[in-house]
């Protein structure tokens, strides 16, 4: 019991920061600050040690990397979206279409 609450608590502080990231991204409605490797490199932590977790039947790590693994992919569809937008308002800012 004692041993799955140390997983889950210690699985909450990525998740709760990445989740941060990918919520202020979303509200600025900008890719200032945040590079799009940051969620690259998450989406393929989070594949590979969920992967490890599911073949070792780790349920507690097994449902928290899935829960990053989520977070990030959002988090890298809010950049691409934030960033084909600004490119736009770039492009309307120089005159163009």
């Amino acid at each position: 019991m004692l041993t799955d609450l140390l997983g889950w608590t210690a699985t909450a502080i990525p998740l709760v920061t990445i989740a941060r990231q990918v919520y202020s991204q979303w509200r600025q409605r900008s890719t200032q600050g945040v590079r799009s490797w940051l969620f690259i490199g998450q989406l393929a932590a989070s594949t590979g040690f969920l992967i490890y977790s599911y073949l070792l039947g780790n349920w507690v790590f097994v449902v928290s990397k899935a829960a990053l693994l989520v977070t990030a992919a959002l988090g890298q569809w809010i950049f691409w979206h934030n960033r084909r937008r600004e490119e736009r308002q770039g492009r309307l800012a120089q005159g163009g279409s």
